[in-house]
């Protein structure tokens, strides 16, 4: 069995990191969010609902997003 801590036994540097990666990938989930919404069919390519859907994959999905998914015209 491992040894497992609790987030608040974690070192402060620790907890921070966790903080910040956690912020970082709220903030791009949400963003391709919104794009996502605000964005016309045409200009995402594929299918809007499955984007919505890969933004839940954390980091590479919102990232893919605004690299790949969306139509630069």
């Amino acid at each position: 069995m491992t040894d497992r801590k609790k987030f608040n036994q974690l070192p402060p540097r620790s907890r921070a990191l966790i903080i910040v990666g956690a912020v970082v990938q709220l903030g791009l989930q949400a963003a391709a969010l919104r794009d996502i919404k605000k964005r016309p069919a045409a200009q995402v390519k594929g299918p809007k609902p499955v984007w919505a859907a890969l933004s839940f994959v954390n980091y590479f999905g919102p990232i893919a997003y605004f690299v790949v998914g969306r139509k630069t015209d």
